[in-house]
Formats: structure tokens, sequence, C-alpha cells
């Protein structure tokens, strides 16, 4: 993907080595994410049980929310983007430090600006499918910690791996979650990279339009087999919206051969079906919570191919 020197985005909050320090209060849950778990598989949308809602009626109701509430038309067409100011994320190297940290450093510092470029390429998309509806796209903040950090929905390890917080509208990573990915999983690659990031916006997509204020209302009254289900659908439609800024940045010129395949690898090695195999040896298929790899590739692909938004209702009936 050809990022150098395109600007980075002046939403990036740096705060690795700080020990998570970042302000917030108590825990109005979790938005979803890429974590990689250790055992038993399965992160994502924080749970609560209790008794059951016609999946029907809650995926109309989330559906329809957007629109007829939030009066974002979701089934419009649309695109565009503008430029902004520019922040570098930096890692200042001390003169006296051993070789391989200055090393660790750059390395981490460059992984820094890539994030600080991928977030502003998404604003210039977001921006601009909002704006076309005559709405004001509320910028999310991208918070880069290591080992912990505080958040509006609870403290949160680098073990958690990516996630947003609708309490604060803010993305969290730890960068060191792409050497995972790429050593445990076999899942390499800027583009990859930029999925995860770009998963993370269409989380915050949803806060904005009230698919996730929604989903964390309802599934309240949800039985935990249910609260999976739909957590399913709305994981699927972050990769969907993924795939639109996919769209634009390839209409942008800014992808290079191999590129795509490289989120498409990603998102095999990331089902809930593949991590389950992989730490399990068998699959428990009403444990998932993220989507199937299949699945999760399928609906990257629809908003990549389309650029779409109506191509994104992982939510109505049998679109699964």
């Amino acid at each position: 993907m050809r990022w150098r020197g395109r600007r980075q985005s002046s939403n990036v909050e740096d705060q690795r080595g700080g020990g998570g320090n970042n302000s917030g209060f108590g825990r109005s849950g979790r938005g979803g994410g890429f974590k990689i778990p250790r055992g038993m598989g399965g992160g994502g949308i924080r749970r609560a049980s209790g008794g059951g809602i016609k999946g029907l009626v809650i995926m109309a109701v989330i559906y329809f929310a957007a629109k007829f509430i939030l009066g974002i038309d979701l089934l419009q067409i649309l695109g565009g983007g503008g430029v902004g100011p520019t922040v570098q994320t930096r890692v200042e190297q001390p003169q006296n430090a051993p070789r391989n940290q200055r090393t660790s450093n750059r390395a981490s510092d460059e992984l820094g600006q890539f994030a600080g470029v991928i977030l502003a390429e998404t604003e210039d998309v977001w921006r601009g499918i909002f704006k076309s509806s005559g709405k004001r796209y509320p910028e999310p903040k991208l918070v880069l910690f290591s080992d912990q950090v505080k958040s509006a929905c609870g403290f949160a390890s680098s073990a958690s791996g990516p996630f947003y917080c609708p309490g604060d509208s803010k993305l969290y990573i730890d960068l060191s979650f792409f050497g995972q990915l790429k050593r445990d999983f076999g899942a390499s690659g800027d583009f990859a990279q930029a999925y995860v990031l770009a998963h993370e916006v269409g989380h915050h997509v949803q806060n904005v339009i009230g698919v996730l204020p929604k989903f964390n209302e309802m599934r309240r009254t949800m039985s935990k087999t249910e609260a999976n289900k739909m957590s399913v659908r709305v994981e699927l439609q972050a990769d969907c919206f993924a795939g639109i800024w996919g769209y634009f940045t390839k209409q942008k010129g800014l992808l290079e051969r191999g590129d795509l395949e490289e989120a498409l690898n990603a998102a095999t090695q990331i089902g809930d079906d593949a991590i389950q195999k992989r730490t399990r040896g068998y699959v428990v298929p009403e444990s998932f919570n993220h989507g199937t790899s299949a699945q999760r590739k399928r609906w990257f692909m629809r908003g990549f191919e389309s650029g779409r938004l109506d191509q994104c209702n992982s939510l109505s009936a049998n679109s699964l």
C-alpha cells in the first residue's frame, strides 16, 4: 500500500510507554475488536445474559434506527473526501540507547506513523460519505498504547487486541498486535494491518448511526446464544464498512499488487472457526461472535467491490 508521505491524522493519542493514563470512568460496553484469544477463542462485543428476544425483530430495529431515528440513509451511495492537518507520531531516540533498542523504537515509530496515515484515510472517506447525506462525520480518536490502557469501557491489556470503545468514541491498539498477527497467524502486510484499523473505524461508524447503542441496549435481555448471533452480524457489517474504505482507497490508486490478498488472508486467519480449530482442534458454532473465515472475507469483499452502504446490511434477515 502506498502510504508513505501522506498526511497523518491529528486524532492520534500516543500513550505508548505511558502506563495507560487515558481518562475514563465506568464501563459503558466495549465495541467489537480483533481479540486473538488464548485457548478458547472468540472475543468481541461484551455480552449480557437474560431473557430472549426474537432475532429478526432486533435486526430490523437496529437496521432502521440509523435512518428513521438519526436521519442517516444507509442505502445511499456515497463517497468523496478532504484533507486536514498533519501530526507526527514520534518516539524519541535516546542517543545512548542500545542499538537493538533504537532499531525497535524506529520500527515502532514507523508503525505509529502508518496508523496515523490510515486513520487519516478513513477520515477522508467517511467525512465524504456523511457529507453526501448532509451530515457531519464526528472523527474518532486513535489511542496507541503499550501493555495496558484505561478507556471509558474499563481497563484492557494488549492481550485484548485492538478494540473500539463506544463510551469515548476511541479506537485502541497496541501496535505489537501486528507482530502477533504476522508471527502467530501468518497474516502479514500493510494492507492487512490497515484492514484491522478500518474495521475498528467501522465500529465507530456503527456507533454514530445508532447500531451499537441499540445493540448494547437490547443485548441486556438476550441470551448468550442470541447475543453471539447478533454480535456476528454487527462484526460482519464492520468488515463490510472496512471494505468500503478499501474501495475508495483503491480508487485513489493507493493499493499495490497483493494488497487485497493480504486483507483477505487476515480475514481468513481471524475467523472464529479458524481460531477455534487452531486453539481447540474443533469448532463450537454457537460460540462464534465475529463470524467464520468465509463470512468475514465475503462481507469485506461486498464493501470492497461495491463501495455501497446498501451492500452492508448484514443485520437483515437471511443476509448471512
